[in-house]
């Protein structure tokens, strides 16, 4: 038996799909991102008369504008709904996500896009908050920090890996935009099969009511 560390959490069906679902989540938003920000900057001649470069800049402030417009009402939304079942919720709406961005590369079509990059934005401010709000519902006290650790470091990993894949993928010559989004599409699949597997095990998380939050900002202010 070796001493008891925060990797042990990720044999643990009450954590590892849910670590699992936000690895792939924030694999699979940079996976595209970076898939839209060089086809644009090889192929946005042939399809519309604006600057590449300006189109390259928007389109990393699309898909952080959420970010910072929804991120206080994300957290809102963290605290007033179950969250494993609002992470399901967030789950479903990626795949509608990418179904758009699919269809956008298909077509070769900036609007749609952009639209799908924003709309990621947007779901990965919903996630953000949620993903951090139910670890201390679903791990013991003394594993708190660890699998905090482990979260971030997912995530982390998950951005450089998915900015690689995403670079390679997309070169591909004819069908690297659609094979960049086929491949989200799996990896969507993948985190549904996690989520899926953590409904079994994860317990239900209750909504935050409204005098509790009242009280909490209290304390906070004490």
């Amino acid at each position: 038996m070796h001493p008891p560390n925060q990797f042990d959490l990720l044999s643990e069906r009450r954590f590892a799909p849910f670590f699992w679902t936000q690895f792939l989540g924030a694999g699979n938003d940079n996976v595209y991102k970076n898939a839209l920000v060089i086809f644009v900057a090889f192929h946005a001649a042939a399809l519309t008369s604006l600057d590449t470069n300006a189109l390259v800049n928007m389109a990393g402030a699309i898909f952080i504008a959420p970010f910072m417009l929804f991120s206080a009402s994300a957290g809102q939304l963290a605290d007033k709904f179950e969250k494993s079942q609002l992470i399901r919720w967030v789950k479903l709406f990626e795949i509608a996500i990418m179904a758009v961005g699919l269809v956008g590369f298909w077509r070769r079509d900036l609007t749609l896009l952009f639209t799908a990059l924003a709309l990621l934005g947007v779901h990965s401010t919903l996630f953000g908050p949620v993903k951090y709000a139910i670890l201390p519902q679903t791990l013991k006290q003394d594993e708190l920090i660890g699998g905090n650790g482990l979260v971030e470091m997912g995530t982390f990993v998950a951005i450089l890996l998915g900015t690689i894949i995403g670079g390679l993928v997309v070169a591909i010559d004819g069908s690297g935009p659609v094979l960049a989004l086929l491949s989200g599409g799996k990896r969507v699949g993948i985190e549904l099969r996690y989520v899926a597997a953590g409904k079994q095990v994860l317990p239900g998380t209750r909504p935050v009511k409204a005098a509790e939050q009242v009280h909490q900002r209290a304390l906070a202010r004490a």
